[in-house]
């Protein structure tokens, strides 16, 4: 218990308390507040070292091509025609008429040859090797103090 002294102060306090004259014996003790701050503190802890690996594979694919063929036929007919014949299309064969004048008495139209063009598809596979590249990554963590767990 710490004592009071004649003037109503409390002896070995880190604060004073006084005691009030005029009110019979009430002691005034100040109120103590304390405060808190808290705060972050960025510590390095440990590194991570990333390796990248690159991995390379060889496929065989097959890829398919197509091929376009032209067959040129030629047709001789030598006929006489009154009017010039109009290109036309059989399937996949497309008829080019040639014509020619020829004078005779009268001048008329032979039908000399008709040229037939037919297109021909053909489609073959090929095979070839592609290299496909795929990618890996590895993490190691190395701790900063090697005695303290991460």
């Amino acid at each position: 218990m710490n004592p009071i002294d004649e003037f109503g102060q409390l002896t070995d306090s880190p604060f004073s308390v006084t005691a009030d004259p005029a009110s019979s014996g009430t002691i005034r003790i100040p109120l103590i507040e304390e405060q808190l701050q808290v705060g972050t503190q960025t510590v390095e802890t440990g590194r991570v070292t990333l390796t990248k690996t690159v991995h390379e594979t060889d496929e065989v694919v097959t890829v398919p091509l197509q091929q376009e063929e032209y067959a040129v036929e030629r047709i001789a007919l030598n006929q006489y025609v009154n009017e010039l014949p109009i290109t036309r299309q059989e399937g996949d064969t497309t008829i080019y008429p040639v014509v020619k004048e020829v004078l005779v008495v009268q001048k008329r139209l032979l039908l000399v040859e008709e040229i037939r063009v037919t297109r021909q598809q053909t489609q073959t596979e090929e095979t070839q090797t592609v290299r496909l590249r795929r990618e890996d990554i590895t993490v190691e963590r190395t701790p900063l103090h090697p005695e303290r767990p991460v």
